[in-house]
């Protein structure tokens, strides 16, 4: 009959848009870098190995490449009242460049300094993980607690490596590490392949999670294989 429209059911018109949305390309999100906060002590016991320390720390971009990517934040300490921070790095190339103009100073330690930042950043915006670097403390353990406490509430776990066996900083880093559910390990001048192990495995963790650091510590074993370990014990 003239002047009349023919409507499409609602049935026609569904499968009509379904047919549509099957040619628009799908969008996948990019995964989002993991953030992890690289704290050293650059006091002048830590000279010896510090050369090394530069070129392994670099190498966990590569790591985490593959697992969504990495931001890194480089903090250090030295002298007498000397911390810096680093703006957010995105490769290895940039953190390089970054350690390079960094020369160990003697001085005390400043591990409380590095606990209110990471304080800081985190609550600004999320930050995955703390590797904490050093060989001695010289501070009141009980504070460094206080602030290791605030880190694990805020749902930050901090890996902390220990150069060498000095016991009054054994006993504030496994504090710091077991208060944050993160994990504890020693290394010496002469295990440059373990603390390689070690900042690989943190990095899987930061950028893919627990799952990613269980796949990394099956894969490589040793080391990062007894960080896997404790950070899975309830």
């Amino acid at each position: 009959m003239a002047g009349n429209k023919l409507t499409r059911s609602p049935q026609s018109q569904v499968q009509s848009f379904l047919e549509r949305l099957a040619t628009v390309p799908a969008v996948i999100p990019k995964p989002s870098a993991g953030r992890l906060i690289f704290a050293l002590d650059a006091t002048a016991s830590r000279e010896p190995t510090w050369r090394t320390a530069r070129k392994l720390q670099s190498e966990m971009f590569d790591v985490a490449g593959g697992l969504g990517g990495l931001e890194l934040q480089l903090c250090y300490y030295r002298g007498l009242n000397e911390f810096r921070t680093t703006p957010w790095l995105t490769t290895s190339e940039a953190l390089k460049a970054e350690m390079a103009n960094v020369e160990c100073m003697g001085g005390y330690t400043q591990i409380t300094r590095v606990l209110e930042h990471v304080q800081a950043e985190t609550k600004r915006r999320k930050v995955g993980a703390l590797v904490l670097i050093g060989d001695c403390m010289e501070e009141n353990v009980d504070l460094l607690c206080r602030d290791a406490g605030q880190l694990g509430l805020l749902g930050l776990r901090a890996f902390v490596f220990q150069e060498g066996t000095d016991a009054a900083a054994e006993l504030a880093f496994r504090q710091i590490a077991q208060l944050t559910r993160g994990a504890y390990d020693q290394f010496d001048a002469g295990s440059a392949g373990k603390l390689r192990e070690l900042l690989g495995a943190v990095a899987a963790y930061t950028a893919g999670g627990l799952q990613a650091l269980n796949d990394y510590g099956r894969r490589t074993g040793g080391a990062a294989r007894q960080l896997t370990d404790q950070l899975n014990r309830p």
